[in-house]
């Protein structure tokens, strides 16, 4: 556990990782008392004296995910008091009010596998706060934070998440930021679904990956490589919204760690190759109530209740208004061709995987609603905060059209630029996020495709990686 003669970093085995994370994350899903959770974290950064820093995180309107190490000493002091510069964060403050503070989420804290991330750190999620202390209203965890616990206080309900995240694996480290001089990626392996030598490339990472997941307990289910070339998969069970996001990013984070420490580039482009398929991001739904299941029904349709109906019809109802914020990029329209499994058509089935919903088989303990139409770059609080408040409350459909609508085929937009225009007249997207959010969120997304071509055609162009939101390549984006 000694990295030199001068250093005593902390470095906790993979196994101790699992047992000490799996009760960080059970404390949250029981709902454990959160200044008493303070004051064991309090006390353990005190009494750790192997630790150099721990590392606070925040995500931005977009799903950019931001971090800051601080001292450990100097957190503790100050934790009351952490503050940034909101004006350097797209979509955030404005010059003239841009400090704005960080309020640490106590429970929500990660001890990290150190041969990953590097010895001495602790990883914990932050919120961002106004100057008065109020919740910012562009930081969506808070917000989705606050919605779940009014929804569990008023009706003990709980929105339980099992997210499918696919991601590419290509040659070099710094292939994304670097397109823009290459103009092409290049894959790691030529494989296929489920085929991989054990000792791969691929399949090399995606053990790595999966071994720091699961002792970030992260509760793994399986892990395999996607149909696509040098595309990969990896699954972890269900959890309560508010928990799932932060893994999503914390899967996200950790592939991409563990990709770079190989010399290679872990990506979540939705579609960075024309004439393969892309990468989606498919979230199961479902509602829970002291235990119960509320989508089960086994006499109803597909086994499913009349409440998941209702859920479901408002999500199809209401589909082409949301729809920019799963499909949150120029390139996540590429994704939406019906030549590869795309879930462009606003329908349910439990059998067609054309369909924006699929009902997939289930049982009173698994039984759900799986949400398609989503790209893994979309701000993972934003998408569950839009989800479930239009599944709850978006309007339905007219009963004297609902059959018209359920007999023709209808689409979801096949450009970023209808998407905008659309989600920009929404009625319910502005209710959702609030006028001054709706207003940014379309205003970032204008600039992502004013600097991009605009018509997809059959070639990825460079601008649309380039200026992508999670890509990050600073200096380009102020070059434009």
């Amino acid at each position: 556990m000694v990295s030199n003669g001068l250093r005593n970093f902390l470095e906790i085995p993979y196994e101790q990782l699992e047992e000490m994370n799996g009760e960080a994350k059970h404390q949250r899903l029981e709902r454990v008392d959160r200044g008493q959770v303070e004051e064991e974290r309090r006390k353990y950064l005190t009494d750790e004296k192997r630790l150099k820093a721990v590392t606070v995180c925040f995500t931005d309107i977009e799903g950019r995910f931001h971090m800051l190490d601080y001292d450990k000493k100097f957190l503790l002091k100050s934790a009351n008091n952490l503050t940034f510069d909101g004006s350097s964060i797209r979509g955030f403050a404005a010059i003239s009010e841009s400090d704005l503070k960080l309020q640490l989420d106590w429970p929500a804290f990660y001890w990290l596998p150190a041969d990953i991330f590097g010895p001495g750190k602790v990883i914990m999620f932050g919120e961002v706060r106004s100057h008065d202390g109020s919740v910012y209203a562009a930081d969506f965890r808070s917000r989705l934070r606050e919605h779940t616990d009014e929804l569990y206080r008023n009706e003990r309900t709980i929105l339980n998440v099992a997210p499918e995240i696919e991601g590419f694996l290509f040659q070099t480290d710094e292939a994304e930021r670097q397109y823009y001089q290459t103009g092409k990626f290049e894959f790691i392996s030529t494989g296929g679904y489920y085929h991989s030598l054990p000792k791969d490339p691929l399949r090399q990472f995606i053990d790595h990956a999966a071994e720091a997941q699961r002792a970030m307990g992260f509760s793994n289910e399986k892990d395999h490589p996607e149909v696509a070339p040098s595309q990969f998969e990896l699954n972890f069970g269900f959890a309560e919204a508010m928990v799932m996001a932060d893994q999503i990013q914390l899967y996200k984070l950790t592939c991409r760690q563990v990709a770079r420490n190989l010399g290679l580039t872990a990506s979540f482009l939705p579609k960075p190759f024309a004439g393969v398929n892309g990468n989606g991001m498919h979230c199961n739904l479902s509602l829970n109530r002291d235990g119960k299941n509320l989508f089960y029904d086994a006499d109803g349709q597909d086994s499913l209740s009349r409440t998941a109906w209702a859920f479901v019809e408002r999500l199809l109802n209401n589909a082409v208004d949301i729809c920019l914020v799963p499909n949150a990029s120029v390139n996540a329209y590429r994704r939406l061709d019906p030549n590869y499994e795309a879930p462009n058509q606003i329908k349910a089935s439990p059998v067609n995987r054309a369909a924006m919903i699929r009902i997939p088989l289930g049982n009173e303990r698994t039984a759900r609603v799986e949400f398609r139409s989503c790209a893994p770059d979309a701000n993972p609080y934003l998408l569950l905060y839009t989800l479930l408040r239009t599944g709850l409350e978006g309007p339905l459909p007219d009963p004297a059209d609902a059959e018209g609508k359920r007999s023709r085929t209808r689409f979801l937009p096949d450009n970023i630029y209808d998407a905008i225009r659309l989600f920009k007249s929404s009625r319910l997207a502005a209710d959702i996020l609030g006028d001054e959010c709706h207003g940014k969120y379309v205003d970032v997304k204008q600039m992502s495709a004013d600097r991009c071509p605009k018509e997809l055609g059959d070639q990825v162009k460079r601008g649309e990686i380039m200026f992508h939101h999670e890509v990050t390549n600073q200096f380009l984006w102020s070059q434009f």
